[in-house]
């Protein structure tokens, strides 16, 4: 049953990448993959229905669907309906993977609305997630049963680096295990997205290859730029409250450089670091003793490191609009720093 397509959410597609043309490409291929997307999530029971569209009504960028798009200028047929699709299958799991974070992470809020779990219940949102990953399955054997192989991995990815997270490190290293979580609870995302735009736009094996290589540093960029506003970042600058992952104990990148820091500050830190924080002034002052050590340059070093990747792979690949708008995309997220 197909019900009435839900109202789009007001996204703003009248992006400037650089070239005409491919700005009007490309927010071609995202109003497409809008109208797809909530076509889809508007097929089924209307007690699904509701459910399912919840957060993508509460809006989002569509990074995804950009990162595909963009990485489909690399083939003969950019923005083809496979690459459309690809986009969308993309960001109905992202939207999974959402709705199941909000019930493990208990949280509250999501996309400035109440998250599922908390609107409804847990078992809800669980489910509502499932019914994305079928809406996904289903996009993905229209399409080849190469996407669905590329998918059971990319699917394997996602909920390893959950279940990393949750065992910890277990004696390792723990940057080494929070890159690893990042990498495949986040990035491997972005990189699917590139892989499924390049691949359905008839780029070659080399170039589909770096495509990818690319959405996966683009992804660890984007999480570890996060990683230092939450940590760096006054509340009015970022919107948020700094040191929300210091109070829900999750220790990203700077924490964990800062807690490596064999400085006065670090070994306060490794001293009152054995949990969430719950009381403000402590993360007020954990937030000073990591802007004592030297955390934040590390980190941004990470970034760099990561960037250069973006830059080596485009450095390979055709010299167009797209190849300078992917440069200026992982750029500016880095530039969200300030």
């Amino acid at each position: 049953m197909t019900h009435g397509i839900q109202p789009a959410p007001r996204h703003d597609f009248s992006m400037d990448l650089g070239d005409a043309e491919l700005t009007a490409r490309v927010a071609e291929g995202l109003e497409k993959s809008e109208k797809l997307l909530m076509e889809r999530l508007s097929t089924g029971e209307d007690f699904i229905v509701d459910k399912v569209t919840h957060l993508a009504l509460a809006g989002g960028k569509r990074f995804r669907p950009l990162v595909a798009l963009l990485c489909s200028e690399f083939g003969p047929h950019p923005g083809s309906d496979n690459a459309v699709k690809g986009a969308v299958i993309t960001e109905l799991v992202h939207l999974a993977t959402l709705y199941h974070d909000d019930v493990m992470d208990e949280a509250d809020m999501r996309r400035g609305v109440e998250s599922a779990n908390a609107r409804w219940n847990n078992t809800v949102a669980i489910l509502a997630g499932d019914i994305l990953f079928s809406h996904a399955s289903l996009m993905m054997s229209e399409i080849d049963t190469e996407t669905v192989r590329h998918f059971a991995d990319t699917f394997g990815q996602l909920v390893t680096g959950q279940m990393r997270e949750s065992v910890g490190a277990r004696g390792g290293d723990p940057v080494q295990h929070y890159l690893t979580v990042i990498r495949e609870k986040t990035a491997v995302l972005i990189a699917s997205a590139a892989h499924l735009g390049s691949l359905h736009a008839g780029a070659s094996a080399d170039v589909v290859t770096r495509c990818e290589t690319i959405g996966e540093a683009i992804g660890m960029i984007f999480q570890i730029v996060d990683d230092i506003i939450d940590i760096f970042s006054d509340s009015e600058q970022s919107g948020k409250t700094p040191g929300t992952d210091l109070r829900e104990g999750v220790f990203t990148l700077p924490v964990l450089y800062a807690l490596e820091d064999p400085s006065p500050a670090g070994e306060r830190l490794r001293g009152m670091l054995t949990g969430p924080l719950e009381r403000d002034e402590d993360v007020a002052y954990a937030i000073e003793l990591i802007g004592q050590t030297q955390a934040r340059q590390k980190t941004l070093d990470t970034v760099r490191h990561y960037l250069s990747i973006v830059d080596e792979q485009l450095a390979e690949l055709p010299d167009i609009a797209a190849n300078r708008a992917l440069r200026d995309l992982s750029q500016s997220t880095v530039e969200r720093v300030g």
